[in-house]
């Protein structure tokens, strides 16, 4: 199974590379598969890869979700 993460852009190192922050990760990734991409906006995730860009709405609902589950197993152990 794959799983894509909503991550939003803080700093265009150049046009193909971009610093997201991914729930309080700093990491660097590759704008090679989106286009116009700024800083502010929520892009999807996956192995170092911005596949595409996602409204801040559908962003934040995911993440939310993401802590939820996170809390939930948190809670089982």
């Amino acid at each position: 199974m794959c799983l894509a993460i909503p991550a939003c852009v803080e700093q265009l190192i150049n046009e193909n590379y971009a610093i997201v922050n991914l729930s309080g990760i700093r990491k660097e990734i590759s704008l090679a598969l989106v286009e116009d991409v700024v800083p502010g906006d929520y892009v999807i995730v996956h192995v170092g890869f911005a596949l595409q860009k996602l409204n801040q709405t559908e962003a934040e609902h995911t993440l939310a979700m993401f802590a939820e589950i996170s809390a939930l197993n948190q809670e089982n152990i």
